[in-house]
């Protein structure tokens, strides 16, 4: 496989977790099935794949955390005996997910513009569940 024809491919891997804005797991299904079907034509390929389904993973697991925790504040809210709403508390969490998913969108297209000039990209704070 020439060199422009791996970069492409890894390019499109990274940015194939944009689907995950339309379809649920897309994110993570659509790289997998990528890197499975690509990883044996380039180590690069190879590489570059492992990273983008163990970001995507990552940040799967960390979306599931921090929505998760927002259930506590919704649940004293709803159920307090003051009937207070708690709303700096979910605003502040909301908020969190929404830097969350902006900082994904912005690792993704680092990801794939460097997967493009032929450079592997370590995305950070991700879990190597594929080695």
């Amino acid at each position: 496989m020439n060199n422009k024809k791996e970069y492409n491919t890894a390019f499109f891997l990274h940015l194939s977790a944009f689907f995950g804005y339309i379809f649920p797991f897309g994110g993570v299904i659509a790289p997998l099935v990528i890197w499975e079907l690509k990883k044996n034509e380039s180590d690069f390929i190879d590489r570059s794949g492992k990273a983008s389904v163990n970001f995507n993973l990552s940040f799967l697991l960390y979306s599931f955390i921090l929505g998760v925790s927002i259930f506590p504040f919704a649940f004293n809210s709803f159920f307090s005996e003051l009937h207070h709403f708690d709303l700096f508390g979910i605003v502040s969490m909301v908020s969190l997910v929404g830097i969350l998913g902006i900082v994904r969108f912005i690792l993704i297209i680092t990801a794939a513009t460097r997967a493009n000039n032929g450079e592997i990209y370590d995305y950070p704070l991700t879990i190597k569940f594929i080695k």
